[in-house]
This record gives structure tokens, sequence and C-alpha cells, in this order.
């Protein structure tokens, strides 16, 4: 295996009102801002990769068009998955492990601010049963909520302390907020927005060159559950636990975990799956959530970590589908593995 890391990261703000920037103009500022922190361009980058979804824009091949940010002329080696960024960076270091190319260009973007976000998520629901109905992602976490709540005893008010520890609110206050779908609140549930986000890998020496502190990626592994809601427990994240078991999450101390938690129960459900106890500083996504992008901004945030030296091990998780369908988890060390 090569050892391959993530040598530089870029993101926009998540814009909640409808962003006036078309997805390449959000695009182009992110990309110049990676490309800069290591002094390279696209001639430099072997491999392009992206995450996005079409059901967006509301137009087939809008990522084609996404291109114009890159810059793909003279012709580029390209890819792009219909998924969060994340997943587009795990083809990418797929694609370096071959040994092909030394350098990767990851980036996703995701509008939400163009269609209903209520509904345009139950599209990827079980056609036949579930999607006729139409129940939008806050609806199907909040009986997520209610059955881990019953489980494990826990109620409304460590919900709102995991929320007051993002946004430094009072747990009271908190509480006295009215219902968007029981036991939820909307403080509960990451904000959506126009956003972008960058990662740059780079293998051995390359990476060397370009980082002064690069954060290798020593395990990678991602896992998907059963389509149909009712054929798994909703109180468990057991594709997570798999995912960093491959990962390597419990070979080290983890000083860092950015966890794709979308809504605020899924936090602890994440860290019971990976393992994770209280020396662990948690990151998460419940004061911006992006659709499309903010996995990849988990990705980017451990590695931050440790690049900027205040994490040697960090973990890295992103998340896709209802309820923590499709789960993907990487160890990021300061550390590499040979």
């Amino acid at each position: 295996m090569r050892d391959i890391a993530v040598v530089a990261t870029a993101q926009s703000p998540a814009i909640r009102k409808e962003e006036r920037r078309n997805e390449v103009e959000i695009l182009m500022p992110v990309v110049a801002e990676a490309f800069g922190n290591v002094g390279i361009t696209i001639k430099d980058i072997g491999f392009t990769c992206s995450g996005s979804s079409d059901y967006l824009a509301g137009q087939a091949f809008s990522f084609v068009t996404a291109l114009d940010a890159i810059g793909p002329w003279p012709p580029i080696v390209e890819s792009h998955v219909e998924m969060d960024g994340a997943w587009a960076l795990y083809e990418a270091w797929v694609k370096l492990q071959l040994g092909e190319l030394d350098t990767a260009l990851i980036y996703a973007f995701g509008k939400s601010s163009l269609g209903d976000q209520r509904r345009i998520p139950a599209l990827q629901l079980d056609p036949y049963c579930v999607q006729p109905l139409w129940p939008d992602p806050a609806a199907l976490a909040a009986l997520q909520a209610r059955a881990w709540m019953e489980r494990t005893g826990a109620g409304e008010k460590d919900l709102a302390a995991i929320v007051s520890r993002f946004t430094g609110r009072d747990v009271d206050d908190l509480l006295s907020e009215p219902y968007m779908v029981s036991p939820l609140r909307a403080h509960d549930c990451g904000p959506t927005g126009d956003a972008a986000a960058v990662v740059i890998l780079a293998a051995g020496d390359r990476a060397r060159e370009l980082c002064e502190r690069p954060a290798w990626i020593t395990g990678i592994d991602h896992r998907i559950e059963p389509h149909a809601l009712g054929l798994r427990d909703l109180t468990v994240s057991a594709s997570t636990r798999l995912a960093g078991e491959k990962a390597g999450v419990g070979n080290g101390p983890v000083d860092v975990a950015e966890l794709h938690a979308s809504f605020s129960h899924q936090e602890p459900i994440l860290r019971d799956a990976l393992g994770l106890d209280g020396s662990t500083t948690i990151g998460g996504v419940l004061t911006e959530n992006p659709m499309m992008v903010a996995g990849l901004e988990r990705f980017g945030a451990a590695a931050q970590a440790i690049t900027g030296g205040n994490a040697g091990r960090a973990v890295a998780h992103a998340s896709s589908g209802a309820c923590l369908q499709q789960n993907i988890v990487a160890v990021l060390s300061a550390e590499a593995s040979s």
C-alpha cells in the first residue's frame, strides 16, 4: 500500500439563502485557495474527482459545467461520483494506490437552494413503499431519534447538551423552542446551504514536498446497510462500526473525530460505533451541513487538525442516505504507515 496524505484543503462558508453565484463561481475561489496553499496548478494534478448531485441543480450532467472551475483544457484525467465528495476522495485514494500518478484533486459542491430539501432526499428511498410517502430527512431522523432514546434511556436534555456544545447556547433555552418533528427541534438538525470544498491528495515523497506536516491516511473503508429501514436497527450504526474496524480506528488514541452526524442524536450513535471516549474532541455539522459537501469537509477538518499540529491522530467520517445508511471512515495521522 502506498502512503497517501491530505496536503491541502479549502472550503467556502455555507450560504443558507439563495446563492447568487452559479456552481462554477462558488468553486473557483475555493479551488484557487487549495492550489495556493501548496503552490501548484491543475497542470500538477494527475487525477481529478468530484462529488455532487444533479438533482440539486435540476439538470442532467450539471457536474460537467462545474469542470470549468478546474480548467479541463488541455484534457485532464477526471471522474465523478453522484455522492458526497467524501466518496470522490475514496475513489481518488484508490486511483493513487495504483501507482500511476502521485497527486489528485477532489472537490465537492452543492447548491441546495435551487430545490426543496424536504423532498429531494426522498428520491433515494425505496421507490415502492417509502418514496411515495415523501418523508423528509427530519421525519425519518425523528423516528430514529425516538427509537434510540427508548433503547438508551436518553432524553431531550441530552440532545440539547450536544447542540449546546456546538452553538454555545443554554440548554434550557434550546429546550424551550418548538418541535420540528418530535423529539427533534430545528437546532437538532444540521442546516443545509450552498457550498463547495476541495481536498488535494499526494503520495509518498510528493506529499512531503508539498506539505510540511501531511495528514497521512493510514486507513479508510466504507460500508452500506440495507435500503429498507425496517431491515436494520436504527439505534446503532453497524456499517460505521465495521468501517471503523477496517480503517483501524481502535489501533490507537483518537485526538479529534469529525463526525457527519446530521442530527444531534446521531452523534452518540456514531461515537459508540467508533468506540470514542471523552478524551476525543468531536467536530460535526450541526451548525453547517451542506449537501454533497459536508462529508468531504469532515475530511478537510480532520486533516487541518493534523497539518496544524493540533492532533497526532484523527478520524474523519461521512454519511449518506437516510438514518446513517452508508458510512465511510478514515484514520488520519501525522505519521505515515511505512
